[in-house]
C-alpha cells in the first residue's frame, strides 16, 4: 500500500527563519499505541525558535530534518489498536511532536478531549501556556488564597494566564509589564502593574509569597530581596540559584513537574467557560511559519501566536 503523504515545515540545518521550508513528506502511521491527529492549530512558543538556531543542541538533541512544534488542537484521524479513549472525528488537543504539519502522532495520556465551548483556537493555547502558568502558580508555587504573587512579563503567553488563575484563586497579584501592555495586564485582573521602563519593581513589591519569573537573567537576580522569608521563587527559565535562594531564606525552584490530568481538567473548564480568557496575538497561515517564529523571538507580542494548518 503506498503511503499517504502530507506537507509539513521541515527543517535541514540550525539558522535563522530562512532554513524552514513546507515540503512533502510521508504522513506518519500512529503505533499501536498512538493517535493521528489532523492539526488544525499548532502553538508557536520560544522553544521552536531556540531549538531551530541552535541553542539547545545539549539539551535537545534532534536528528535532522525535523519537524517543529510542540502542542497543537485538532481532529482524531486514525487511533492505534491499543488506544481506548479516542476515536476518529473527536476534536483534542495536547502534546503532539511535530505539530507544524498537517497531521501529527500523539500518545493517548498526551491529548485531552476539547468541551464543546472549546474553540480550537484556545485548545491549542492550553499546554503552551496555560499548563505552565498553572505549575508555577500551584504545582510548584504552592499558591494560596490571601497570598501575594509578584509576576514577571505578566502579558506573555504564559503571563496573561498566571495573572487570571492567581486571581480565580484569591491571590493578590503584583506584575510587571511594558508601557504599552499595562491597561492589558490590568483588565486581566492584577492588582497592581509595574512598568518596568519606569519604575524597579523591587522598590515597588516587598513581602511577597511568591515570585513567578519568565524572563532570568538580571530579573531574577533582582527577585530575591522581594520575597519574604519561607516564600517561593518559581522560574520557567533556568534552574534558580539555590546558593541566592540559601541567603534570603527561601525556595528555589524550576518549573519542571507535571500537572495532573485532573488540573487539566479543571484548568480546560475554566477556559471553555470563559473563566480564564486566553489572549491570541496572532494567528499566521502554515505557510508563514518562518514569519509566525521571527515575531516569538522579537519577544513583544501579547498572547500566544498560532499557526492555523487546517479548517475544522
Amino acid at each position: 500500500m503506498s503511503k499517504k503523504s502530507m506537507q509539513a515545515v521541515l527543517v535541514n540545518e540550525y539558522g535563522g527563519p530562512d532554513v524552514m521550508k513546507i515540503e512533502s513528506v510521508d504522513r506518519p502511521q500512529p503505533q499501536v499505541d498512538e493517535i493521528l491527529v489532523r492539526i488544525v492549530y499548532a502553538a508557536v512558543i520560544p522553544l521552536d525558535f531556540k531549538i531551530r538556531n541552535g541553542w539547545l543542541q545539549g539539551v535537545f538533541p534532534i536528528t535532522f530534518p525535523y519537524i517543529p512544534g510542540f502542542y497543537a488542537s485538532g481532529v482524531v484521524e486514525e487511533v492505534g489498536p491499543s488506544v481506548t479513549e479516542f476515536k476518529p472525528g473527536d476534536r483534542v488537543f495536547g502534546g503532539i511532536r511535530g505539530a507544524y504539519a498537517e497531521y501529527g502522532v500523539a500518545k493517548e495520556q498526551d491529548l485531552m478531549t476539547m468541551p464543546e465551548s472549546l474553540t480550537f483556537e484556545d485548545a491549542a493555547t492550553i499546554k503552551a501556556g496555560a499548563e505552565a502558568a498553572w505549575k508555577s502558580l500551584f504545582t510548584e508555587g504552592e499558591l494560596q488564597s490571601g497570598q501575594t504573587l509578584l509576576l514577571h512579563a505578566a502579558a506573555g503567553g504564559v503571563g496573561q494566564f498566571a495573572v487570571q488563575l492567581a486571581k480565580w484563586k484569591g491571590a493578590t497579584v503584583i506584575a510587571t509589564a511594558s508601557a504599552s501592555n499595562v491597561d492589558f495586564v490590568t483588565s486581566l485582573g492584577a492588582d497592581q502593574v509595574i512598568d518596568y521602563t519606569k519604575a524597579k519593581f523591587e522598590d515597588v513589591a516587598k513581602d511577597v509569597d511568591l515570585v513567578v519569573d519568565t524572563v532570568g537573567g538580571e530579573i531574577e537576580d533582582r527577585s530575591w530581596s522581594v520575597l519574604k522569608k519561607g516564600g517561593i521563587l518559581v522560574s520557567l527559565t533556568q534552574d534558580p540559584s539555590q546558593a541566592n535562594a540559601e541567603k534570603h531564606e527561601v525556595t528555589a525552584k524550576f518549573n519542571t513537574k507535571f500537572t495532573t490530568r485532573e488540573d487539566l481538567h479543571t484548568l480546560t473548564k475554566l477556559i471553555a467557560e470563559g473563566i480564564i480568557t486566553a489572549e491570541i496575538d496572532s494567528v499566521f497561515p502554515f505557510t508563514q511559519a518562518d514569519q509566525a517564529l521571527e515575531k516569538s523571538e522579537a519577544r513583544h507580542g501579547r498572547g500566544r501566536i498560532l499557526l492555523n494548518v487546517s479548517s475544522t
